[in-house]
């Protein structure tokens, strides 16, 4: 794996069986929180925080005193519960970095899994901001304003977010997807059933690492290429054996490449340079012209990324490569003429 890979794997086998026990806990730390934060609150304000019942904000209640925590009512139209007075919860000791840290993390989890963990990620950072001190609230406000990761999804989160749900279902439950699947550069979709393993951002794509009975292998799929997707009453099992992290550095990584030259003219110095991650080999010409080298697993994004340079770069091989800039070329200027 290259150095400037960065890949995100979602797998809620690992990280969600106790999730009625950790929904239960979750609200319970809000709940003190919500308390401390602000006094003589509503019934009905702080279950809408919480997203139960009235009836269950009481027994949520019994639940602090039982641990220790008395809440008290005061009535009338002023009035509300609150924590008794002088309970505090002990401080969460963060560095000012730590803390900067835990809140681009967190945005960085709602950013690529959107609402698999977004209510999740908002509710982590706003318990943050209930305890954490003025010093380091601070330097999370300067961070919002000055440490921005953006246009890391090569597609809307929103036209996958269905897709993620119900892939997160599958794997969790392991049943089968069945779906049409478009491989890249082809526009018919094939019919295809898979067994999904895990959920995988990279390069800004979201996949489903997944065995596929089609071709009775492991394979990555596009979210974006899938269609149709349906959730089956198959039941799979993962195979002991199946590790996502090998994968990731055999399978996923030894797919048949085909290596490509280019030459760029002086003038595109600049772009060679900003792109210089891209090139397995970079020769500067006595002319002034740059050859360049690089390894996809196919030709058709090549093409297009050729065509996007203009009259700056000339395909050296592979041959067929040539000839398919030539046709794009052909066909443009035919639009246009």
């Amino acid at each position: 794996m290259s150095n400037f890979d960065i890949y995100f794997i979602y797998n809620p086998n690992r990280i969600e069986g106790n999730q009625v026990m950790s929904n239960k806990a979750t609200r319970l730390i809000t709940l003190i929180m919500l308390l401390q934060r602000k006094p003589n609150q509503k019934a009905a304000a702080l279950a809408g925080e919480l997203g139960i019942s009235v009836r269950s904000l009481h027994r949520y209640f019994n639940m602090l005193e039982e641990i220790g925590i008395p809440v008290y009512a005061e009535r009338g139209p002023y009035g509300g519960f609150s924590l008794v007075r002088g309970f505090r919860m002990p401080p969460m000791i963060f560095t000012a970095e730590e803390a900067v840290a835990i809140y681009l993390g967190t945005h960085m989890v709602e950013s690529i899994w959107g609402d698999l963990y977004q209510e999740g990620a908002r509710g982590a950072l706003a318990k943050l901001e209930n305890v954490l001190p003025a010093e380091q609230l601070s330097e999370i406000r300067w961070a919002q304003q000055s440490l921005i990761t953006t246009g890391i999804n090569q597609v809307t989160r929103e036209a996958v977010s269905g897709l993620l749900i119900l892939l997160r279902k599958a794997i969790r439950e392991q049943r089968a997807i069945s779906c049409q699947y478009r491989t890249g550069g082809k526009a018919s979709d094939q019919q295809r059933t898979i067994h999904p393993y895990a959920l995988l951002h990279r390069w800004g794509w979201w996949y489903v690492v997944a065995y596929c009975t089609t071709r009775q292998a492991n394979r990555a799929f596009r979210l974006d290429r899938m269609e149709e997707p349906t959730l089956t009453e198959f039941v799979f099992s993962i195979p002991p054996d199946f590790d996502i992290h090998q994968y990731l550095l055999t399978e996923f990584e030894q797919q048949s490449l085909i290596t490509i030259r280019l030459r760029f003219s002086t003038e595109m110095e600049g772009t060679v340079r900003d792109y210089h991650t891209w090139w397995k080999t970079i020769e500067h010409q006595k002319d002034g012209s740059i050859l360049v080298s690089l390894e996809m697993p196919e030709l058709t994004y090549p093409a297009k990324l050729v065509l996007s340079y203009g009259p700056g770069v000339e395909v050296l091989e592979p041959q067929e490569l040539r000839k398919m800039v030539s046709e794009m070329a052909r066909q443009i200027y035919k639009s246009y003429s």
